[in-house]
């Protein structure tokens, strides 16, 4: 029988029942890549990360409910608050080695700021059945590892409904919808279903997109942006030469034991 330490924590968010639930199991010794992907569908929630230890450095993975991700911005907020929380960790700052590099996370009391690489991006022509997907014309797209699709009204953000169905059509990983917001300087929603997200809750990764193209288009340095998804999220960017700093406070749902014989 193996026991693994699990913790679910809403990530982006001062309270449950908001923000991005995270699955985090840390481990004695990292698992068989198929065994950790079946845990994280068991989950069944956007991500599940798994931190282990080789060779006095801490490694980081993310699943989600059908496949491995390169980044994941709230999971990895949860994994640091788990950390600093429940592990032990007693420094100011974690450093996490992953597919997307070495991932720094700094506690600042009542927040923590991840420290991300810029996602480059390109202005590209707006891929066929974008539009009738999302219901409603972007002004602007734009490629990375999604696409973005920049609006005029951050309304437009909130009232859309897509059809995810339609979603799974385009190419790229996701589609990030975006527009200036009015009670913030940005909102934005993340739709995801060629990796088994109709809707990621907060997507601290597409802020590593978001934050360099919303710092350039308002002229200013930090930004304060909210996922306007059902659950909600607030997170505080900042762009930092190559790097992106993206700030959010996490709380705790649960805590237990994934047994496994």
């Amino acid at each position: 029988m193996t026991d693994i330490r699990f913790y679910q924590v809403d990530a982006f968010t001062g309270n449950v029942f908001g923000g991005n639930p995270a699955g985090v199991c840390p481990l004695a010794e990292e698992l068989p890549d198929e065994l950790m992907q079946k845990i994280a569908a068991e989950n069944n929630l956007s991500e599940t990360a798994f931190i282990f230890s080789r060779e006095g450095r801490l490694y980081i993975r993310w699943f989600t409910p059908e496949t491995e991700v390169d980044l994941c911005g709230h999971a990895t907020l949860a994994s640091a608050h788990v950390m600093f929380h429940h592990e032990g960790f007693t420094g100011q700052i974690l450093e996490f080695q992953s597919k997307s590099g070495a991932l720094r996370v700094k506690n600042k009391g009542d927040i923590l700021e991840l420290d991300f690489p810029v996602a480059k991006y390109e202005k590209c022509e707006e891929p066929a059945g974008l539009a009738e997907a999302l219901g409603c014309k972007p002004a602007e797209v734009y490629a990375s590892a999604d696409y973005m699709a920049v609006f005029e009204s951050d309304q437009d953000i909130i009232n859309m409904k897509p059809d995810f169905r339609a979603l799974k059509n385009i190419p790229l990983r996701g589609v990030i919808v975006t527009a200036k917001g009015s009670n913030c300087d940005f909102v934005s929603r993340f739709f995801g279903p060629n990796v088994g997200i109709d809707e990621d809750p907060v997507t601290g990764s597409a802020h590593t997109l978001l934050t360099p193209y919303w710092t350039e288009r308002l002229n200013k340095k930090l930004l304060t942006a909210r996922q306007v998804s059902k659950r909600g999220g607030l997170l505080f960017c900042t762009l930092d030469y190559d790097r992106v700093l993206i700030a959010g406070r996490c709380a705790d749902y649960l805590k237990g034991t994934i047994s496994i014989g």
